[in-house]
């Protein structure tokens, strides 16, 4: 498990970046605890969360700056199925979205990206279309030295590209 400090950022999942504002510890039946105040950046939340709950939960570290190029490979690389019946398919995003992983989400990302360029989205597939977007970029952001415009330049150019592929193959 990850050990957190004051000020590290951290990955919440299905929420995004965190930031560990404070560390307390507290007596709950006769057990000392530590507790994590964790600020979430996008709304500016207050999460408290005991430390022992942060691997259940899925709290972890962003990835680190050199892991970001390989995660622009991997989300050029990685093969997606946008066949499933869309219950199916929700089910199965909403479960990687829940994991918390950037490839998980990388994954539901250019799923349901290449499905809205097929059909389109009901309504709560556009919603985590839109926040698979929002934590991919947000946390690369958080790794590595991009700005987020930049960030979102490089994914919409791979997304691009792959649908290029993706429609030269079924011409065939």
């Amino acid at each position: 498990m990850d050990s957190f400090k004051v000020g590290d950022k951290i990955i919440y999942p299905a929420q995004g970046i965190g930031i560990v504002e404070e560390i307390t510890e507290e007596t709950f039946d006769g057990q000392s605890c530590q507790i994590l105040h964790i600020r979430l950046v996008e709304s500016n939340t207050l999460v408290v969360i005991p430390s022992q709950s942060a691997a259940e939960i899925g709290l972890r570290k962003p990835i680190s700056q050199k892991q970001v190029t390989s995660f622009f490979q991997f989300f050029k690389d990685c093969q997606v199925d946008i066949s499933a019946d869309w219950k199916d398919r929700y089910k199965e995003n909403f479960d990687l979205m829940k994991s918390g992983q950037l490839k998980d989400i990388a994954i539901v990302y250019k799923t349901l990206y290449f499905l809205s360029q097929d059909k389109p989205l009901s309504f709560r597939e556009k919603k985590m279309l839109e926040k698979a977007r929002e934590l991919i970029v947000s946390e690369l952001a958080a790794s590595s030295l991009l700005c987020p415009k930049k960030i979102s330049q490089r994914l919409d150019h791979i997304l691009a590209d792959s649908l290029k592929v993706l429609k030269a193959d079924r011409e065939f």
